[in-house]
């Protein structure tokens, strides 16, 4: 995919959001109101039907656990939004969703600068609210998965996952996501990702009264009896009041970061701009 394409896809998925947690206004705002079920799926049903699915991003960094140089410091960028194909008309308020992820790591300090690896990740889903006497508690979802390199040789990477996901609001300004996975793994020259890239995750997001500061961190359970974990924490801080723009700090400490070097170790620490929905995020 052309540069100049990533880069209109990036702002398209800036503009809207239809996560289910955008509706939250109606049920985690100040007083914590009660609201009927039907309006809230009617409210969330008329909103656009392409958004942000996961956080969107652009940051420079550098590796923490080395004299950075032009080999170990990049540029990191994600685009992801979504598409709803239904309506919430599926058992218990369910509507299915088509959402495609791409993760590039360009090595801009190289001569020419080359792309040192591109990830795509569609995917096919189905979402469903869960409400306790009239209020949206969460969400749980359950996505097919596809992820690789489009490489070719002994540079090709890809797998893919049956995913299971549920979040938890606990109020207006934490959320607990987790996430797991049924692998199937067709790539030749990436049998062994799961000791890397992980069979599971768990984590938490943050944001404060004020709606300007959002912090989240995500725990990546690498496979084997043992506490191997993949870290990856965000610290954002809303650019304008009404705007849905961060400045971000990024920070991952693992293996994974990308399928390229899946099982190579990084500990790097990036800033850079984030567009991310108005409340919570889907991971």
């Amino acid at each position: 995919m052309k540069f100049h394409k990533i880069l209109i896809l990036f702002v398209l998925a800036s503009v809207v959001s239809t996560a289910p947690a955008q509706i939250l206004t109606k049920v985690l705002g100040k007083e914590e109101q009660k609201f009927n079920v039907d309006s809230i799926i009617k409210d969330f049903d008329s909103r656009p039907s392409f958004g942000i699915f996961k956080d969107n991003y652009f940051a420079l960094g550098t590796s923490l656990n080395q004299k950075p140089n032009e080999y170990n410091s990049d540029v990191k960028f994600q685009i992801s939004f979504r598409q709803r194909v239904t309506k919430s008309i599926l058992p218990f308020h369910s509507h299915l969703f088509l959402s495609y992820s791409q993760k590039a790591m360009w090595n801009i300090f190289e001569e020419s600068l080359p792309f040192h690896d591109l990830n795509f990740n569609p995917g096919l889903g189905i979402q469903t609210p869960i409400f306790i006497k009239g209020r949206l508690v969460g969400s749980t979802l359950i996505m097919v998965e596809h992820e690789s390199n489009g490489r070719d040789g002994e540079a090709s990477r890809s797998w893919n996952k049956i995913s299971f996901a549920a979040s938890a609001f606990m109020n207006r300004n934490l959320m607990l996501h987790a996430k797991a996975w049924i692998p199937i793994i067709d790539g030749q020259q990436n049998k062994d990702i799961l000791k890397y890239s992980g069979i599971f995750q768990g984590g938490a997001q943050f944001i404060s009264n004020n709606r300007r500061w959002v912090a989240d961190v995500t725990f990546v359970k690498r496979q084997g009896w043992n506490f191997s974990f993949n870290t990856i924490i965000n610290v954002g801080f809303r650019i304008r009041e009404k705007d849905n723009q961060f400045l971000m700090l990024h920070f991952y400490d693992g293996y994974g970061e990308n399928m390229l070097d899946y099982n190579k170790y990084h500990c790097r620490l990036r800033l850079g701009l984030l567009i991310r929905p108005t409340f919570f995020s889907d991971f």
